[in-house]
């Protein structure tokens, strides 16, 4: 799977070669600040120890084009402006690139610069397909920076559910270069939440915001037939009913890191309302990584992997569990209700405190009207639907996190 670019709604089916495809090309390594340099805007690594592995001896010396991800980490790391190093780059400046961050790795004779950097870093990167072609630098993060790969996490996730002896599918699985999201339901529990879903239609109904969501997530139809089975005295595609379930997510290159949370699904469409205040992270910590290992043993990543199936375990026989469904629908019941007369205003405002970019906001408020649903609810439901069409993973997510902070300040 090549990078900077996004898979998403796939099965798990989908997603295990994608993980796969991914693992076999990556190649982790410390390297010591004296060892990079920047090249015409790439990174060029010299003198470093090849890695050896299952695979083989690799050479990891040759240059590497950072993700934008990573630029943004070798200007947190050396203490450079983020903004300023990626106008730079847009700006093909790339000579100024060079000079600032060979001047704070390497030192310089001007006294007003530091001296040569002595840390050591681990680089996450992929080789390149062939001799003398370049690779791709996927991150540049701290050497205690813990390397636990999506492949590891999902299956210690799988291994946690079965543990807490739930009755669990996995709906959706979305893919980037570094980030895994998960999102598991239990088909066996749903209830009616009429409140929330008052007078609310699926926005797909749009032709247009169908072929939105079309575009980047697929055919989602498999809720249709769920709930003309369950309808419960409701018309066809009109019933108020919601599944519990979680969501895992995993970040591979530094910024985040194992998380889980609970999530609420509307039937009819899909959507996925998470509960961010019950979350719980795992971060990425380990043990300092001296210049040339590029893992911890087997015996630490299986102790590592052990906790995030115990965490899954614990986490999945709280939020699986009727007493923590029921609480959780019926505070989103109390808060559903309250009216939006001004939709464009309420949105507004909520774009300024919630950090919504202009095309969020009016796409937001276009899946709102589509809804026809004039509450705080349809609040939500508009964020969430939303999200489905757009391409970007962690953005999607990043949304549906904050959809219930939105119907509460509506």
């Amino acid at each position: 799977m090549s990078l900077d670019t996004y898979a998403r709604h796939m099965s798990l089916q989908q997603l295990v070669p994608l993980l796969q495809e991914q693992q076999a090309a990556k190649v982790d390594v410390v390297a010591p600040a004296s060892a990079i340099r920047a090249r015409d805007g790439m990174i060029e690594l010299f003198g470093v120890t090849p890695v050896v592995d299952e695979r083989g001896v690799t050479t990891v010396d040759g240059l590497y084009s950072p993700t934008g991800a990573a630029d943004g980490q070798i200007a947190d790391k050396l203490g450079i402006p983020v903004r300023y190093l990626r106008r730079l780059r847009e700006r093909e400046r790339l000579d100024l690139y060079d000079g600032n961050v060979n001047g704070w790795l390497h030192g310089s004779v001007d006294a007003e610069l530091p001296e040569p950097d002595d840390r050591s870093f681990l680089l996450r990167l992929v080789t390149g397909s062939g001799p003398g072609q370049s690779g791709v630098l996927r991150a540049m993060v701290s050497n205690r920076y813990g390397i636990i790969d999506n492949l590891d996490v999902l299956a210690a996730v799988l291994e946690g559910v079965q543990a807490a002896g739930a009755d669990t599918e996995i709906r959706s699985c979305d893919l980037t270069d570094s980030t895994m999201h998960a999102k598991v339901y239990s088909p066996q529990m749903s209830v009616l939440a009429p409140r929330f879903l008052a007078n609310y239609r699926s926005a797909f109904s749009n032709p247009e915001l169908e072929a939105e969501r079309r575009r980047v997530a697929g055919d989602l139809d498999r809720w249709r037939p769920i709930a003309a089975r369950e309808g419960k005295g409701y018309a066809p595609g009109a019933e108020p009913v919601v599944f519990t379930g979680f969501r895992c997510s995993n970040d591979e290159t530094g910024h985040h890191a194992v998380r889980l949370t609970p999530e609420l699904v509307v039937q009819i469409c899909g959507n996925g309302l998470t509960i961010p205040m019950f979350a719980h992270t795992h971060r990425h910590v380990g043990e300092r990584l001296d210049a040339g290992t590029v893992s911890w043993s087997q015996d630490t990543l299986r102790k590592k992997l052990a906790v995030i199936t115990a965490e899954t375990r614990d986490r999945v026989a709280e939020w699986l569990s009727p007493e923590f469904f029921a609480a959780r629908v019926e505070e989103l019941e109390q808060a559903a209700g309250a009216p939006v007369t001004q939709p464009d205003k309420t949105l507004e405002v909520l774009a300024k405190k919630l950090g919504f970019s202009e095309t969020e906001r009016a796409g937001i408020l276009s899946h709102f009207i589509s809804g026809g649903q004039l509450t705080a609810a349809g609040i939500a439901n508009a964020v969430t639907s939303y999200s489905q069409t757009i391409p970007d993973p962690d953005r999607a997510n990043a949304l549906d996190d904050i959809a219930y902070q939105a119907m509460t300040m509506a």
